[in-house]
């Protein structure tokens, strides 16, 4: 099966314009938009006016002003030129074919290969009508081309997702592979690795961009028997980005602690630092954990970039009558607001969300850290330092002589941290904090587990939030999805039976790698302290206050919130599932 032909699409011509190799025709863009009736001789001629002040192309003075879009643009020129017009949206690329055009010419020329056909070359250029890139490509690849026209904006896009640096990170690793020898020696490598383009540099560098370009929020460095893998955490799930000979492994490691400032000839202890470093136009935050293996040492490093943009509450996705739920205990004076889920759950984004709601120049606002990842004005914030004793406990006993009224604490770590918390609670202080929990109900016998004593539970605790995250269906493929025996078993479980949904999932496409979704999206739960539920948490046994709190929380859980999400096409069944199941398996029948 031709696979070019079920991406190209089809202009509105009565006939398929088919590729063929040579040189396009020249012809002026305006006449052929004006010809094609996507644009008027009125707006050709002020488009022209404003070229003359400007010095723009005239495609793109005519998408800026709104006249016609890049769609409309190429695929009007497809038709005039007789040349396809490919969605590279949902382009089947393949990665022998792409590395035909090198990065440096696909981004001078605006330019990318298609398919490969034998006796022609099939390149999609932002400007079909562009001879001298259309003579220079010929002649540096020595093959006969033909062209197809695309939207430029889909092209850059193309670009940043298609050309990986998995090649030219292999190639930085066989380089200090090759310098480092059979034989490591570690105090020269010291002394060499801040010569600018050393290969461990360029190596590590390569590897930030890489994880900058796909949106990656961790980078995984593990040593194995035989070679070193490294890989990348994108929207949730890891992907293999390279490996590499394994004795490259402690030079990278060496070279990370050093940037960290941590200790370089401790090897059999964990340790963790943190770094910044500074690509292009983005400055990112480098948290970076070293753990000792049987092959060496592994390093995980957590990713966040300056500067990002900090998330509103409203926002988030958290459902609009949760949202204003959560919003009244944000604005209490007192009583302590707990955001519990795993590690990397998204549950500081919800905090500092949160602080943005209730920041005012009438508050005095205290955040202790570890570390501090968000910057906000107006705050007082704290980063904790175990190395020199000052702790979590120690700093919040001093932020109370600091005259607050909101406190956030980074994490509830140990039970002299939460009990400290929770008597600024009781003491008309509002704190906002992190737990480990797997949902929301089970959170005040997690403070009771950590031996806190049960009243200060029953009487500061307000409300918690509990939270996942849930990966989002591609927006360029997804399709209509039937449910499979087991997820129909377990959309029965949850609507009864009769009730049905028309799920949707991502079918898998070049914007999204294949996977069927971009991007992730919170589900969240809220479960609020009243009365009846403080009474019960205060006795001895569970037992009582969960079958209250289960009823309570009945069809307002986490798993229910997934499956609003499927119902509205936003996600897949076997997210939601993924959610439930986690949920399910960790909860005691008590």
């Amino acid at each position: 099966m031709n696979t070019a032909a079920t991406a190209i699409g089809k202009p509105t011509a009565p006939e398929a314009p088919r590729p063929s190799a040579g040189r396009p025709e020249m012809l002026r863009l305006g006449d052929v938009l004006v010809q094609q009736k996507l644009i008027s001789q009125e707006q050709l001629q002020q488009t022209l006016e404003l070229q003359r002040s400007t010095g723009k192309k005239v495609g793109r003075l005519l998408i800026e002003t709104g006249v016609i879009t890049e769609e409309l643009l190429a695929n009007g020129l497809a038709r005039q030129l007789r040349i396809p017009f490919v969605n590279l949206k949902t382009f089947p690329f393949r990665a022998d074919v792409i590395k035909l055009l090198p990065e440096s010419l696909a981004r001078r020329f605006k330019a990318l290969a298609l398919e490969d056909k034998g006796d022609v070359l099939l390149v999609a250029l932002a400007d079909p009508l562009d001879l001298f890139a259309y003579d220079e490509l010929t002649r540096i690849l020595k093959r006969n081309i033909a062209i197809a026209a695309v939207p430029e904006g889909q092209l850059a896009a193309a670009f940043d997702r298609l050309y990986r640096r998995t090649e030219e990170i292999s190639g930085l690793a066989r380089a200090l592979e090759r310098d480092l020898g059979d034989a490591v020696d570690f105090g020269e490598l010291t002394a060499t690795v801040g010569i600018e383009g050393a290969p461990v540099v360029r190596l590590l560098q390569s590897l930030f961009e890489d994880a900058m370009q796909v949106g990656a929020s961790d980078v995984h460095i593990e040593p194995q028997e035989t070679s070193l893998q490294i890989r990348v955490r994108v929207d949730g799930v890891l992907q293999l980005q390279t490996q590499a000979d394994k004795r490259i492994g402690g030079a990278l490691a060496q070279r990370l602690k050093l940037m960290a400032g941590l200790d370089i000839s401790e090897k059999r202890l964990p340790q963790d630092g943190r770094f910044s470093v500074r690509l292009k136009e983005h400055t990112i935050d480098v948290r970076l954990s070293t753990l000792p293996t049987n092959y060496g040492e592994a390093a995980v490093m957590r990713l966040l970039v300056q500067g990002s943009g900090m998330r509103r509450l409203d926002s988030i996705g958290m459902p609009e009558d949760m949202l204003r739920r959560f919003k009244d205990l944000l604005g209490r004076t007192s009583g302590m607001v707990l955001v519990t889920g795993p590690t990397g759950s998204g549950k500081t984004t919800t905090l500092y969300a949160a602080l943005a709601e209730i920041n005012a120049a009438e508050l005095k606002v205290i955040t202790v850290e570890d570390p501090v990842e968000y910057r906000l004005p107006g705050l007082t914030q704290v980063q904790v330092n175990d190395k020199i004793e000052l702790t979590f406990a120690k700093v919040l006993r001093s932020c109370l002589r600091q005259d607050p009224d909101v406190i956030l604490v980074g994490e509830m770590r140990d039970s002299e941290t939460a009990e400290i918390g929770l008597r600024a609670a009781i003491t008309g202080h509002l704190v906002l904090s992190t737990l480990h929990t797997r949902d929301a109900i089970s959170t005040p016998f997690r403070l009771l587990d950590m031996g806190v004593p049960a009243f200060m539970v029953s009487t500061s605790l307000q409300g918690v939030i509990a939270q996942r995250l849930v990966r989002l269906n591609c927006r360029e493929c997804v399709a209509p999805h039937s449910p499979t025996p087991q997820e129909q078993n377990w959309l029965t479980g949850m609507l009864g039976e009769g009730e049905t949904i028309q799920a949707k999932r991502g079918l898998g496409c070049s914007v999204c790698n294949g996977t069927g979704y971009t991007g992730r999206q919170g589900v969240y739960e809220l479960f609020e302290m009243d009365a009846v539920l403080t009474q019960l948490a205060s006795k001895a046994d569970p037992a009582e206050f969960m079958r209250a709190a289960r009823d309570r929380m009945k069809g307002q859980t986490m798993p229910f919130h997934a499956l609003e999400l499927v119902r509205q096409g936003r996600t897949s069944l076997a997210e939601a599932m993924r959610i439930g199941f986690e949920i399910d398996a960790a909860d005691p029948q008590v």
